[in-house]
């Protein structure tokens, strides 16, 4: 070439492109999907929760089904293990429902428990952090991390909802930039990456 770097010629069989075509078109179709959900989330946070424990209720009440029909038809089982799986298979079926009846109030239910897990782990994990401060590479950032953690944890603890809601916004913005990031790749997927 006239620039005087040398480009070695690249060939790329028939396979080698028709995997090429389908390794941008599954990386713009997660992108997209990507992108859409997080957009979903950030315009609509309330209707896109209630839509994510509406698919958890399906879960709930078809799970529910298939255990309650594990405890009534599997002559497999011993009598405890029958009546367990019948009385699983009833709650779930009953959460599911309570959940399809009043969607919004168990979407906030979910939000708070969610909130309240997450505060818990994240307590526990600054507390963590600080009993192996001994082991700790580097002792400052251990207890800084250790404090935001616990201040962080503390705050979802006691206020679940709200720190559920800025969490689920995270979600939809990171939804968005993972979404943008895949469309680029699959826009820019190069024939040496194969």
């Amino acid at each position: 070439p006239p620039s005087g770097r040398h480009h070695p010629m690249t060939t790329v069989s028939p396979t080698g492109k028709s995997l090429l075509n389908g390794i941008r078109i599954a990386l713009a179709i997660g992108g997209v999907i990507s992108l859409i959900v997080g957009i979903l989330i950030l315009v609509w946070p309330g209707r896109s929760a209630e839509v994510v424990v509406f698919i958890i209720a399906i879960y709930a009440v078809a799970s529910g089904l298939v255990y309650a029909g594990l405890g009534l038809f599997s002559g497999g089982l011993s009598g405890w293990g029958r009546i367990g799986h019948l009385v699983l298979g009833i709650i779930f079926v009953v959460a599911g429902i309570f959940a399809f009846v009043n969607l919004p109030a168990a979407t906030a239910w979910f939000g708070a428990f969610i909130g309240i897990v997450v505060g818990i782990v994240w307590i526990v994990e600054g507390v963590v952090s600080l009993t192996n401060l001994g082991a700790a590479a580097s002792r400052g950032w251990t207890i800084f991390y250790a404090i935001v953690t616990l201040f962080a944890g503390i705050f979802v603890l006691f206020s679940p909802l709200y720190g559920a809601a800025v969490l689920w916004l995270f979600l939809g913005i990171l939804f968005v930039v993972i979404g943008i990031v895949q469309i680029v790749r699959a826009v820019t997927f190069k024939v040496e990456a194969v």
